[in-house]
């Protein structure tokens, strides 16, 4: 029976599975983005979250904690400096998981795991693109038709004159 056995063990001792989150943690802080597979993604995700909560509260005894997981610190540095800078409004949700497809080797799921607010492209995709047609935007447009209107109607009146002109060319040659 597996009672209570909630985490995935990744085919691995518990030493095993200690050193090599440690080390998945040390490489996401200090290149913001690794490639991995989806079950060590989801480990690492719930192995890194809560050490970055620690680090936005910047003490003597969050960093001898965090420090007792990750054991560098460079990786220490980088977490208490700028990360926990850029995730201090942030109540939670540091890292995201984007799906990548399958390995060609063994056919392993593969995704990025990376920190949500160093990614700049995905900072541009944040802002939604309404598509949605309501009455607001009708009134918008009725207000700007008038005066786009109005433009045409002065628009042809300057452009007219000019086009009888090379018409009056052509005739005298």
């Amino acid at each position: 029976m597996r009672h209570n056995k909630k985490f995935n063990h990744l085919g691995r001792t518990a030493s095993h599975r200690a050193s090599m989150l440690a080390n998945m943690a040390i490489s996401l802080i200090m290149h913001k983005r690794i490639t991995t597979t989806v079950a060590k993604a989801k480990a690492l995700k719930k192995y890194v979250e809560p050490l970055i909560t620690k680090a936005k509260e910047d003490s003597t005894n969050s960093r001898r904690v965090v420090f007792s997981y990750l054991q560098n610190k460079e990786a220490i540095k980088e977490l208490f400096g700028e990360v926990s800078q850029k995730v201090g409004d942030r109540p939670g949700g540091y890292t995201r998981i984007i799906k990548l497809g399958t390995r060609q080797g063994d056919a392993a799921q593969v995704c990025f795991i990376e920190l949500v607010d160093f990614d700049p492209e995905m900072a541009k995709d944040t802002k939604k693109k309404s598509t949605r047609r309501s009455r607001k935007s009708a009134s918008k447009a009725e207000a700007v038709a008038p005066a786009a209107e109005e433009a045409k109607a002065e628009a042809p009146a300057e452009e007219a004159p000019a086009a009888e002109a090379p018409a009056e060319e052509a005739k005298a040659e």
